[in-house]
């Protein structure tokens, strides 16, 4: 898991790494977007500046921006109702496009999946994952403090007696 971190920027330019940590059971890390043309911090996955270019999403399938997108047919008027898009249209506007969050995630995970099992190791992700947006020096330091601090902290952590 942690050489495949690694690997994340020769796969997405846009991407710098921050601190990262591998917890027995999870992990912690800062992707640091760096697109050019993101206006500032408030435009990263604003649903308000969907036709930006350069914008960088984090495209859930629950995030209000994925759920907000239409192609273009659905949003003037034709023959295909808005009620009843096509099975493609619908999978585009809801799937992860590339240079986003999740796409960068999903590739992630799915490295670490395919070397564990070559390996034989276990291995199993949560079907989702958490992401944050920073937009402070102070709120990068806390969060970053916070990664650096973890593996100390293992110990308190409810699920610390089933990994040992």
């Amino acid at each position: 898991a942690d050489i495949l971190w690694h690997e994340i920027r020769n796969h997405s330019p846009f991407v710098e790494l921050g601190d990262f940590v591998v917890m027995p059971n999870h992990i912690h890390g800062i992707l640091i977007l760096d697109k050019p043309n993101v206006g500032n911090v408030g435009n990263v996955g604003n649903v308000g500046n969907v036709g930006n270019v350069g914008n960088v999403e984090t495209l859930h399938a629950t995030s209000l921006h994925a759920t907000s997108l239409q192609s273009p047919s659905l949003q003037s008027p034709s023959l295909q109702s808005p009620l009843f898009p096509t099975k493609n249209e619908k999978m585009s506007a809801i799937a992860p496009k590339s240079d986003t969050i999740s796409s960068v995630i999903r590739s992630y995970k799915s490295a670490v999946t395919k070397h564990t099992n070559r390996l034989g190791f276990e291995n199993g992700w949560q079907t989702r994952f958490h992401d944050h947006i920073i937009r402070d020096d102070a709120e990068y330091q806390r969060i970053s403090d916070y990664i650096i601090s973890n593996p100390c902290n293992w110990k308190d952590d409810k699920f610390y007696n089933q990994y040992e």
